[in-house]
């Protein structure tokens, strides 16, 4: 096919020109005028491109591409060794952004709601990126998360109350954390997105909206997967998905929806208890070798009341801890 053709199927299917975008949308590099062969992904990255030349592809398909507003203008270092990469072995790359998060039913937030079962409603946010639905039923907070574990392979962080009752649901993927205002709004009981900022976590805690930041790329590998799969449906190119992970932005379990007393005195959080459960068999080790350990800035020993040492770690952002005897 040649590469014109497919450029004018693609901004045909995505429509570039509707969006305000931070990068340009459709070829950014050139190569060879006749495309046989795609490799798709979520980043133009070096590892991609890599194995782009050992399969012989002519273009390169992704949503992260190059040449973001406000970066370093200059093809230097990472730049030059990447774009040298493309020209030396004539491969296109071609990048589609806000396009690929909005399509209907290619797009990331599309393909998210699709794989996770959720019932959109309505979109909200900057261009209408961001989409708002509910759960095909009510779930907790912990259910939430164990499935979007199971559908996405990663453990997201979480906060919020591990035993909340959710049925209304807002998503955006990627690095969209900041649409949780606006979802806040809307009346929503949970948001989902890639990525979490330190604020996200005091908006979440104050307006009792839980927050899963479920990965960057664990979010956005599902629109570019779509559209491969659809030029190979429909144009009958060889396009190949590539997935080359990228642990951004998810966590690991759950952090309180509040850091307040309880009836009973202060209370062990969820994370405090993730915590001493994953570091019980540790402890006991060093305790038969008659070891402790200590966080580094001295503020308490850790061995007994491991859950209260924990917690106290991760709520004072203690940056190490030593072996004493």
């Amino acid at each position: 096919m040649k590469r014109e053709e497919l450029l004018s199927y693609l901004d045909g299917l995505l429509l570039p020109s509707r969006f305000r975008d931070y990068c340009p949308n459709g070829l950014q590099v050139e190569g060879r005028g006749e495309i046989v062969r795609i490799i798709a992904g979520v980043t133009a990255s070096q590892a991609l491109l890599d194995f782009a030349v050992d399969r012989a592809a002519d273009a390169i398909l992704v949503h992260h591409g190059y040449f973001w507003k406000g970066e370093e203008g200059r093809i230097t270092g990472l730049r030059r060794r990447r774009i040298g990469t493309l020209l030396k072995h004539d491969i296109n790359l071609i990048a589609y952004h806000l396009p690929l998060d909005a399509h209907p039913e290619l797009g990331n937030n599309a393909r998210l709601a699709a794989l996770c079962g959720w019932l959109p409603e309505g979109r909200f946010g900057d261009q209408e990126i961001a989409w708002l639905g509910r759960l095909p039923q009510k779930q907790t907070v912990a259910e939430l998360a164990a499935h979007l574990h199971r559908v996405l392979g990663r453990q997201p962080l979480v906060i919020g109350d591990a035993e909340r009752p959710l049925q209304r649901i807002a998503w955006c993927s990627g690095g969209a954390q900041g649409y949780l205002e606006q979802a806040i709004e809307l009346g929503v009981d949970a948001y989902v997105s890639g990525e979490i900022s330190e604020q996200t976590v005091h908006l979440a805690r104050e307006s009792g909206v839980a927050y899963f930041a479920a990965g960057h790329h664990a979010t956005e590998r599902y629109g570019v997967q779509a559209l491969a799969a659809h030029l190979n449906a429909q144009l009958g190119l060889a396009c190949e998905f590539v997935d080359l992970d990228n642990p951004v932005g998810a966590g690991s379990g759950f952090f309180p929806a509040a850091l307040v007393p309880d009836q009973a005195g202060q209370r062990q959080s969820t994370a405090e208890q993730a915590a001493e459960e994953e570091f019980q068999p540790v402890f006991a080790v060093l305790a038969e070798c008659g070891l402790r350990l200590r966080d580094g800035n001295g503020s308490g020993q850790l061995g007994g009341g491991l859950g209260e040492a924990a917690g106290g770690l991760i709520d004072a952002d203690v940056g190490f801890i030593e072996l004493v005897a």
